[in-house]
């Protein structure tokens, strides 16, 4: 037998955890934050369910590009994106749907 639990999500990203340890930060206003928790603060979100979206990080996608973190937005999933240490998080974050 199986339990549903509703979240509040509307999208969910994926971004690969081993690509944003071995940059080693490189996102935020300070340019020190992983990938997740930079965006997550820009766009005012909390960790879990209740959230409006999940920002989750994953083990290794496979992909390891240099000087990059491998991100997986739910609602696109065919299409993954390789983002770059100091991107804009309001840029990246309107072309995830997530303004």
């Amino acid at each position: 037998m199986t339990k549903t639990i509703s979240s509040n999500w509307q999208n969910s990203i994926l971004i690969c955890r081993k690509c944003s340890k071995r940059l080693g930060g490189g996102f935020g206003p300070d340019g020190k934050k992983p990938l997740a928790k930079a965006l997550r603060k820009h766009l005012g979100l909390r960790k879990g369910r209740k959230a409006a979206a999940g920002i989750i990080e994953v083990g290794c996608l496979g992909v390891c590009p240099k000087g990059a973190v491998t991100l997986v937005n739910g609602s696109a999933s065919r299409e993954w994106l390789l983002v770059r240490p100091r991107t804009d998080l309001a840029t990246l974050a309107e072309e995830l749907g997530l303004n």
